[in-house]
């Protein structure tokens, strides 16, 4: 079942590679961050476990679940010293969040934790309880000097919007001071591509389709970057006929309801490529071209209800709609 769900979550889906005759890769496959990972490694067989050491190290500090991580330790002690990987994911999430102007907040806990979320035990707060959560969600409470973190008596941190980012950017790191000639590292939703093929072709992704995650409404072609997705479809309960999926919005702490379906971003940067996904989706498409057009260090494909494909001119000639899919698709300039 867990697998099953794994499947589900996963916004982009990698097409399995083609390898030529003399370059086969490595395969490591595993549990972490609450998702299934795949790692693919060409031309260093030993990579792949240094790679999975690091994600589960990740995983171990930055779960907010466990009660041994330090993630868990702050949020009950309000003040605690961190470990540098810890201290510097703080750092970025607080910098993302004034730069995304609040549509990503790293203080989102409260009410994730509220709608049950984290835990499976689902409810909807009443409108009251809504206003209190979301006078709760305010970046600025958390003061960070150096190691040293501290969070206002209300204040919950949840990392977990960009921990797989920030571990496609440290595994990046080793990739390249491994003898590894590519690598396509799938951490559930979000994808790290290192180096080129064997054969020199792009990396082919898949978009997955939000009605039926098991399928593609369309690819992309790629050599480098990270890919990462955001959408309705990876969690969610349903009550009355009525969806509520996980994605919050911080400035409501309820469920975003704005007619997007998915958003896909690619960057080179992993915890920015989480971060964007996650804000995009919150902002809405038209407020998203507008952050885009001030801010174009990145691409998006941003899939609406209506059945519109909105991508960045970047990306233009790299996306395919998949075959038995009639979407309107609009360039992004």
């Amino acid at each position: 079942m867990k697998r099953l769900l794994c499947g589900a979550i996963c916004a982009i889906i990698l097409l399995a590679l083609s390898a030529c005759a003399t370059a086969k890769p490595a395969v490591t496959s595993f549990e972490a961050m609450d998702t299934l990972m795949t790692l693919t490694v060409y031309g260093d067989d030993k990579v792949g476990d240094q790679l999975r050491s690091r994600i589960d190290e990740l995983d171990s500090l930055l779960d907010m679940t466990d009660e041994s991580s330090e993630l868990y330790r702050l949020n009950r002690e309000k003040s605690a010293s961190v470990s540098p990987d810890t201290a510097a994911l703080l750092k970025r999430s607080l910098q993302l969040s004034e730069a995304l102007r609040g549509s990503f907040d790293l203080t989102v806990c409260p009410a994730v934790q509220a709608w049950g979320f984290t835990s499976g035990d689902y409810r909807i707060p009443d409108d009251d309880e809504l206003k209190k959560l979301s006078e709760m969600i305010d970046y600025r409470q958390v003061t960070l000097d150096g190691d040293s973190v501290k969070l206002s008596d209300n204040t919950r941190v949840d990392l977990g919007a960009v921990a797989k980012g920030y571990a496609a950017d440290c595994c990046g790191k080793l990739l390249e001071e491994s003898k590894a000639q590519a690598a396509v590292l799938n951490l559930g939703g979000t994808i790290r591509l290192y180096g080129r093929k064997p054969d020199g072709s792009p990396f082919k992704v898949g978009v997955a389709d939000p009605g039926n995650p098991a399928a593609y409404f369309g690819y992309l072609s790629l050599d480098g970057g990270t890919v990462a997705t955001s959408g309705g479809y990876e969690r969610y309960f349903e009550r009355d006929g009525r969806r509520y999926i996980h994605i919050l919005d911080p400035k409501t702490a309820a469920p975003v309801e704005n007619g997007i379906q998915s958003v896909t971003i690619l960057t080179d940067d992993g915890t920015a490529a989480d971060a964007l996904s996650t804000a995009l989706f919150v902002m809405g498409r038209d407020r998203a071209i507008e952050y885009y057009h001030t801010h174009p260090s990145f691409d998006f494909v941003i899939l609406t209800d209506d059945g519109t494909i909105s991508l960045t001119e970047g990306i233009t000639d790299r996306f395919t709609l998949a075959q038995g899919y009639d979407l309107r698709i609009e360039t992004i300039n």
